[in-house]
């Protein structure tokens, strides 16, 4: 068994107002993936696979050694993402399966064990990085029932009582390998972007009568960054986690 991980890195950005990959914007005076990578390294990740599309030669060339890449010729979304990075990797099936965003620079390789652990520890076929916030806004929401994870609803899905909810999806998973390929396999399209989407993964395996968990960590580590506006205060965090550490 290993631990592995699959960054998603394909993506333009279109809201960074820049033609620059959006991993490849700088965040606190270093490329914003390359704090993904750190963190990978971190939790003692064996192998990682940076699934590379917008800018894919670019974005290779920052790559620290040992740090592989896969292509994605067309964006058809994160769980054709997945699969892509999965094929790349040669796992076995009890490898564990870490899935992150390429954007997310505040996410430590303390919380990626904590994640993992609590993946061991209830024998999950999946588990989700969630984070409780008092206004979640866009987020999807984590649907649980007895403590276990049974869905993600996005808010345009959402009903009332599941738009209350606080606790949301950080878009970071952790899989059990020999359960991954088949659910990613029977991904359909049927949504508005017209894509494949990963987060419909935890209902093909809930389906399957897979255990699902959850686990809820530092609300700021699940700051994505989507925009300018956002990079400020992403970069403010880091410094001061840098100057206090």
């Amino acid at each position: 068994m290993a631990v592995k991980a699959i960054v998603l890195g394909a993506g333009k950005g279109t809201r960074m107002e820049s033609d620059l990959a959006k991993v490849l914007f700088p965040v606190a005076g270093r490329p914003m993936l390359l704090w993904v990578l750190d963190a990978m390294a971190d939790a003692g990740v064996a192998e990682t696979v940076v699934v590379v599309g917008h800018q894919a030669d670019k974005v290779r060339s920052i790559l620290p050694d040992g740090v592989g890449s896969a292509l994605q010729e067309e964006q058809l979304g994160t769980g054709h993402a997945c699969r892509v990075g999965l094929e790349a990797l040669g796992n076995e099936p009890d490898d564990e399966i870490v899935v992150i965003p390429g954007d997310m620079p505040l996410v430590t390789g303390a919380t990626i064990l904590s994640l993992l652990e609590t993946h061991r520890s209830t024998g999950a076929a999946a588990t989700l990085l969630t984070a409780e916030l008092d206004e979640p806004r866009a987020y999807g929401r984590v649907v649980r029932r007895d403590g276990m994870v049974v869905a993600i609803v996005e808010v345009k899905d959402a009903d009332p009582a599941q738009l209350e909810i606080k606790e949301v999806s950080t878009s970071v998973y952790v899989f059990t390998s020999r359960h991954l390929p088949g659910a990613l396999a029977r991904l359909g399209t049927d949504n508005a972007q017209g894509e494949y989407y990963l987060t419909d993964v935890v209902e093909i395996l809930v389906g399957d009568g897979l255990t699902v968990a959850g686990y809820a960590g530092d609300p700021d580590e699940g700051l994505g960054i989507n925009s300018l506006d956002q990079v400020a205060g992403v970069a403010s965090l880091l410094r001061q986690r840098h100057s206090a550490g």
